[in-house]
């Protein structure tokens, strides 16, 4: 016999879905749920648990819960792609802030990322991608001096990759991808909306010039609920 609990998880995951219930309203209230399925507080809460863990609500203390847009956007993973660019495929519904921009020695975890056997420093950038009113990416770039002697914010806050090949000359050619899916670190909870979501999905980009020189290792963190991971793949015999 099913769990009731999954099964009023299961009807309001599907209202949800289907727009009857729409992004940005509350549900009812958890005694007025009890009531309509019958069933204890115990079972409301277990089932809206189990929609908070997979993205449907946020539980938002002292007014209940409210449904979550669950619109995805496609994210290109073996495309090497710049964000200004995926954004100009949103109607202008997206914006760059950023965090910090500092040059700074990199640890050995960081010199071991890059590749780094010299005293050389790194430009450390921070930016929340802000789409559609959430704070739904935290991208974390580290770019070696030696290919970017200088940038500004005005920069990191337009495109980076744009001021690369346009103002540097810069011909950037290809990168070795890795995704990983992890708890979120009190960072992520800081400069993103993760309240309700208890993971993670991290795309680690090592990213390379045309002569096969390493030159930016990146950490672009996203909130799972508003990303497709999509790829394109032939098989070859």
């Amino acid at each position: 016999m099913t769990n009731k609990y999954l099964v009023i998880y299961n009807e309001i995951a599907e209202r949800i879905e289907n727009g009857e219930m729409e992004p940005h309203s509350f549900l009812p209230s958890e005694n007025d749920l009890k009531d309509c399925y019958d069933t204890s507080r115990e079972t409301i809460r277990k089932a809206l648990n189990l929609l908070s863990q997979n993205g449907f609500i946020q539980k938002v203390r002292g007014k209940g819960s409210l449904v979550i847009d669950r619109s995805k956007f496609d994210f290109p993973i073996s495309g090497l792609v710049s964000f200004k660019e995926l954004a100009e495929k949103m109607d202008n519904r997206a914006k760059t802030i950023v965090n910090e921009l500092s040059l700074i020695k990199p640890d050995q975890n960081l010199k071991k990322q890059l590749n780094i056997t010299s005293n050389e420093k790194v430009w450390k950038v921070i930016r929340t991608r802000d789409i559609a009113g959430n704070k739904i990416i935290l991208d974390k770039d580290y770019l070696s001096q030696k290919f970017v002697p200088s940038i500004t914010v005005e920069v990191c806050e337009d495109s980076i990759y744009d001021y690369m090949e346009n103002e540097l000359n810069l011909n950037i050619s290809f990168a070795k991808k890795e995704i990983v899916v992890e708890e979120p670190t009190e960072e992520d909870r800081e400069f993103l909306d993760l309240e309700g979501f208890h993971n993670i999905v991290i795309i680690k980009n090592f990213v390379y010039l045309d002569d096969a020189s390493l030159f930016q290792y990146t950490e672009s963190r996203h909130r799972p609920d508003k990303f497709r991971f999509v790829d394109f793949a032939r098989r070859n015999k």
